[in-house]
């Protein structure tokens, strides 16, 4: 069969991420059936128009504004594809509209107040009007999400069918369990595009209120993104220079090597699909702490594998933390039921499921 991935980013793309390496992995997943894959993405400086990753032929064409236009022509021009996924950022493909076969509406999170992290009102207001009128309009089409929180949201708008597959990881679990006693210095990390809506800044800020507090802390900050610069400053005029590293983007070999040393993961996104760093900092034995919102209180689970703060603030975040330390007992039982719950997440055990049903819905009659 013959599969069609759009999405405005490609593997390749200097802005791709989470979503972009969950997509491949679904793809790849195809792949190894024997399917023809095709993913069309905007094209940026640089870029081939074609290429071939692991089997999967990435076409590339317009950006901002006119890729829909582009990949509707370049379609035209197409043997029939079998089951078209229309990745939903924000904005959709509308492919529903044009694809004359079977589709399925693909979104990680529904983006909400994210809108507000990056856009001024009124561009931001207009985005959000923008998203749940464009929900409605697909609410005859089966929407495919990795989260319970967002199949509720998207349910609200009027969508009919939510098929929910949570994400995996390739991140192979420890084997063993090793010892890392809850001691200070306390370890923070964080593994992050460095963008507004990931709000690192609130990271930094729990590391105030625990040095506030005469607790020994460090902060790990692993990413690279447009708002590093900001980070840097706020850093500084907080005086906390002493207690953030910033290591830039990091090979996946020395990232697992961090999440092990680091006692937690901080997680402060104003929205999450699901939460993938949460789920590799858990098979690395490494607990994390996150914000009460949507996805992430799917991928941590409450006093289980980790600590869901009470409200969306670097305080009630550094109150969680003060409140672990002294029960330390309590904190190595996190550490195994986080690692046991990686290892039931890992790709190989989400793959073939979802291949199946996205087999199921490209033979479907339209």
């Amino acid at each position: 069969m013959r599969f069609l991935m759009l999405n405005w980013r490609d593997p390749k793309n200097p802005l791709a991420g989470g979503a972009e390496r969950v997509t491949r992995a679904y793809l790849l997943a195809l792949v190894k059936r024997g399917h023809e894959v095709v993913w069309y993405a905007n094209d940026f400086p640089g870029c081939a128009t074609e290429e071939v990753i692991d089997g999967i032929r990435i076409v590339r064409g317009g950006g901002r504004g006119v890729s829909v236009w582009k990949a509707w022509r370049w379609y035209r021009q197409q043997p029939r594809f079998d089951l078209v996924i229309d990745q939903h950022h924000g904005i959709p493909w509308y492919a529903p509209w044009w694809c004359r076969t079977n589709c399925v509406a693909y979104i990680h999170e529904v983006l909400g107040p994210i809108w507000d992290a990056f856009f001024p009102w009124p561009t931001s207001a207009i985005g959000r009007h923008q998203e749940r009128w464009t929900h409605w309009l697909y609410r005859k089409t089966t929407f495919w999400t990795p989260s319970e929180c967002t199949r509720h949201i998207l349910e609200k708008t009027g969508v009919r069918n939510v098929k929910v597959i949570p994400n995996g990881v390739y991140t192979v679990a420890l084997p063993v369990l090793p010892e890392k006693p809850l001691e200070l210095p306390l370890r923070l990390i964080v593994v992050s595009r460095l963008a507004p809506n990931k709000r690192i800044d609130h990271s930094i800020r729990v590391v105030k209120c625990l040095v506030e507090q005469g607790i020994a802390v460090h902060l790990t900050i692993v990413g690279t993104g447009e708002t590093e610069p900001n980070l840097r400053q706020l850093t500084t005029e907080l005086q906390m220079d002493q207690h953030v590293t910033f290591t830039g983007p990091l090979p996946e070999a020395r990232k697992d090597e961090e999440l092990r040393r680091a006692h937690f993961l901080l997680h402060n996104s104003l929205r999450e699909g699901w939460g993938l760093n949460v789920i590799e900092a858990n098979a690395m034995g490494t607990p994390a702490v996150v914000y009460p919102v949507a996805g992430l209180i799917e991928s941590t689970l409450h006093d289980v594998t980790g600590l869901i703060s009470e409200k969306e603030t670097p305080e009630s975040m550094g109150a969680s933390l003060i409140g672990i330390l002294n029960s330390r007992e309590k904190y190595q039982g996190y550490r195994q039921q986080a690692l046991e719950r990686a290892r039931a997440v890992h790709w190989d055990n989400v793959l073939p499921g979802a291949t199946d049903w996205l087999e199921e819905q490209a033979r479907r009659k339209r």
